[in-house]
């Protein structure tokens, strides 16, 4: 079986994200053992960001085998799935401590605006293999 350079880029970026999602279930439980027993939802969910935003629309997509995104799109996607994950993660830090911000409002409205560049990149123009989106 031919695997296309394409192919083994997204692979690359598939394994990239299952260690991100185990990173930050590693780190939100240490986090959380220090804490004093003060938990945050979005410090212990974390990792799914990374985990449904990145693996699984990559497995499904090498499992299919067709219309692999380009490296654009799939850097633009990737950005928005880490602004989501580091909001989370700061968001979690903030509420264990005590407190509250607005700030972190910031990193969702990044991570929602880079995901939407980046499905509309797909789906309305060529990759840069010069295929078309879906």
């Amino acid at each position: 079986m031919y695997t296309s350079p394409d192919n083994i880029r997204l692979q690359k970026h598939l394994i990239g994200s299952i260690i991100a999602a185990l990173f930050c279930a590693f780190f939100a439980a240490v986090y959380e053992a220090f804490s004093f027993g003060v938990y945050s939802y979005f410090m212990i969910f974390a990792f799914v960001a990374p985990l449904l935003g990145c693996s699984l629309p990559y497995s499904i997509i090498l499992f299919r085998n067709k219309n692999i995104p380009g490296i654009s799109v799939l850097r633009l996607w990737n950005s928005g799935i880490a602004a989501l994950t580091v909001g989370s993660i700061i968001q979690g830090v903030i509420e264990i401590y005590g407190t509250t911000n607005q700030l972190t409002l910031i990193y969702l409205a990044a991570g929602v605006i880079f995901c939407a560049g980046g499905i509309a990149m797909w789906l309305f123009h060529k990759t840069e293999a010069g295929s078309a989106g879906l």
